[in-house]
């Protein structure tokens, strides 16, 4: 029995295959889609998953407006932040960061759901969330995905 072929193979910045694949958040569950999108990000859907690389996908998110939040969570839920003086905390709601932009509640809601280290910085640059159906990276010949399709 020749034992070299049980070898474990990880991954690596040259032997990684990285996809676009399309998000439609239209009618989905912000928290729902965020942790699938986070799975995408990583990698964590394809075999040759490793986790110190950046194995993911890169993931355009469209109709990032009318995403949904179940409950009474667009007014109840406070999210904070500290501007690093003293008495500086800061509390918002998903419904005011949805006025400003539905593109910063997007990225912060994933951004919670990656690795807290350089890896994650890394891999929330491959998302790019866009407000409405249009989008910029027609060029990279992007898939649709339908996210209800995966676990």
């Amino acid at each position: 029995m020749d034992t070299l072929s049980f070898k474990t193979i990880s991954a690596n910045a040259a032997t990684v295959q990285k996809e676009w694949v399309i998000v439609d958040a239209t009618d989905l569950i912000l928290g729902r889609m965020s942790s699938k999108v986070a799975k995408l990000l990583r990698g964590k859907y394809k075999p040759n998953f490793t986790p110190h690389v950046d194995c993911g996908d890169n993931v355009i998110i469209i109709n990032a407006e009318k995403v949904q939040l179940t409950g009474n969570k667009w007014t109840d839920r406070i999210y904070f932040s500290h501007t690093g003086y003293p008495g500086g905390q800061r509390e918002i709601t998903p419904e005011k960061l949805m006025e400003k932009s539905a593109e910063k509640l997007i990225r912060k809601v994933v951004k919670g759901m990656l690795p807290k280290n350089k890896l994650g910085a890394k891999l929330l640059g491959n998302l790019y969330v866009f407000g409405g159906a249009e989008h910029t990276m027609e060029a990279q010949k992007p898939t649709v995905i339908d996210l209800k399709a995966l676990k």
